[in-house]
C-alpha cells in the first residue's frame, strides 16, 4: 500500500484532478439534484455499530460462499457502463484484478469491452449483467454469447426503464463521440496523465451492441442502446428469463420488499437492493434503508445483496450486519484505478478496511456480524 492508498475518498479526489472533467462527472454524478447519490453515502455513515469485546479475533476470515462459488471478500465490482471513459483499459484491468483477488466482477451489457474479451480475464469470478432489449432476438443473442463465454451468474437490471436526468452531463454537453472543440481540448491539455494513457487506445463505445445496430458510430451505438432498453420488463418476462438461463439468476434494482417476494415466487435466486447508485430516481430511498425490509421478506428464500454508497470497509460491515449476504461497489473501483493507474488499488483498501472492521467489531467470520450491533437504522 502506497502513500496515496489512504481511502476511496482520497482516490476520488485524486481522480478528479487526473481525469477530464466531463468524463469524471459522467461517472461521479447522479440524477437530478444528486440527493439519492448523497443519501446512499450519508445513510450508511449514520449507522453506528457496537463492538463486542473481549473476543479472540486472531484467526479472522473475510471469505464467503455465494451460489456455490468461494470469494475472498463479500464485495464485488458492480456492472459499469463505459468504464473505459474514466481510465483507458479499465474494464479488462478490473476483470483481471478481480480474478487475481478472488472477488466477483460483473460485466455490463453497456461495457466498453466485449463479452468475449472480458470473460476469460474474469474467469470464474465473472458475472454477466443484462439490459433486456425491446427486440427479443437481441436479448437472446446476448444471453447465448454470455453462456458461450462461460458466465455462470446472470444479473438482470430492472431499474432503467427510463433514463435518469443527469444534470452534470447536460451542463457539460456530454455525448459520444465527443466533439473536439476549445472547451474539450482545454480539458485534455490540463489532464496530461490521462491523455498519455489514452493515446493509441480505442474510443470507448458500447461495443457489445455493435453487431445489432444499424450504424456503427459511437454516438449511434449509445442512442441505439437507449432506444432498445425495454420499458416493458415485468414479472412475466422475468419468468421467461428464469426459464431460459440455467445458472444462478439475480435481479438488480429492487427497493420494495413485495417486489422481492414476487421475484422469489418466480424462482429468482437473488436480488441486489439498489437505487442504481443514485443515477436514476433522485427521490429514491437509500439502498441501505431499503435493505432490512427486503431481508425480512425474502432473506430465507433467496440471496439478498446490496449496492449504493459503499466507500469503506465499515460500510461493507454495516450492510452485512443488516442482512446483506454480499455487497457491490462501482465508483470506488473506478476511482482507485483513475487515481493510481492500478486496478487493485481499491480492492486492497477495501480488503484492509473490512478486515480491520471485522476484528474491531469482535467478529472472526462474516457470519458473526449481527444487526444487534447496529444503531441508527432507518
Amino acid at each position: 500500500m502506497t502513500s496515496v492508498d489512504v481511502s476511496i475518498d482520497h482516490f476520488q479526489a485524486r481522480a478528479r484532478r487526473r481525469v477530464p472533467r466531463l468524463f469524471f462527472d459522467f461517472v461521479d454524478g447522479g440524477a437530478g439534484r444528486e440527493s439519492a447519490l448523497a443519501r446512499n453515502i450519508t445513510r450508511l455513515n449514520d449507522i453506528q455499530m457496537i463492538p463486542r469485546a473481549p473476543r479472540d479475533i486472531a484467526d479472522r476470515s473475510s471469505a464467503v460462499t455465494l451460489f456455490g462459488q468461494d470469494y475472498a471478500l463479500p464485495v464485488g465490482i458492480a456492472p459499469i457502463g463505459l468504464a473505459n471513459i474514466l481510465w483507458p483499459g479499465m474494464d479488462l484491468a478490473l476483470a483481471k484484478a478481480a480474478r487475481k483477488a478472488n472477488i466477483a466482477y460483473v460485466q455490463s451489457t453497456a461495457s466498453s469491452s466485449l463479452i468475449e474479451d472480458i470473460a476469460p480475464a474474469a474467469g470464474n469470478m465473472g458475472w454477466f449483467q443484462l439490459y433486456t432489449s425491446k427486440d427479443d432476438s437481441i436479448t437472446e443473442d446476448l444471453l447465448t454469447r454470455a453462456e458461450t463465454a462461460g458466465y455462470r451468474t446472470l444479473v438482470v437490471t430492472v431499474d432503467v426503464a427510463l433514463p435518469g436526468k443527469r444534470r452534470r452531463d447536460l451542463v457539460n454537453g456530454f455525448a459520444l463521440p465527443m466533439k473536439m472543440g476549445p472547451k474539450f481540448a482545454s480539458q485534455l491539455i490540463t489532464r496530461p496523465v490521462w491523455l498519455r494513457a489514452a493515446l493509441g487506445q480505442p474510443v470507448p463505445r458500447i461495443v457489445n451492441l455493435q453487431r445489432y445496430a444499424p450504424a456503427t458510430g459511437a454516438q449511434s451505438l449509445a442512442a441505439f442502446m437507449a432506444a432498445q432498453i425495454s420499458p416493458s420488463v415485468d414479472m412475466d418476462q422475468i419468468s421467461r428469463l428464469r426459464d431460459r438461463w440455467k445458472g444462478p439468476m439475480v435481479v438488480k434494482g429492487i427497493l420494495h420488499p413485495q417486489d422481492a417476494e414476487m421475484l422469489a415466487d418466480r424462482g429468482v435466486d437473488g436480488v441486489i437492493v439498489s437505487n442504481h447508485g443514485g443515477r436514476q430516481l433522485d427521490c429514491a430511498i437509500a439502498s441501505i434503508d431499503a435493505l432490512p425490509a427486503v431481508v425480512r421478506a425474502v432473506g430465507t428464500r433467496m440471496e439478498v445483496m446490496m449496492d449504493g454508497g459503499i466507500r469503506t470497509g465499515e460500510d461493507i460491515a454495516r450492510a452485512l450486519a443488516l442482512g446483506a449476504r454480499f455487497v457491490f461497489a462501482g465508483r470506488a473501483f473506478l476511482y482507485g484505478m483513475a487515481a493510481t493507474g492500478r486496478a487493485d488499488a481499491a480492492i486492497n483498501v477495501l480488503a484492509d478496511e473490512f478486515d480491520r472492521a471485522l476484528g474491531q467489531l469482535g467478529c472472526r467470520r462474516v457470519s458473526d456480524l449481527s444487526s444487534a450491533q447496529c444503531q441508527g437504522v432507518g
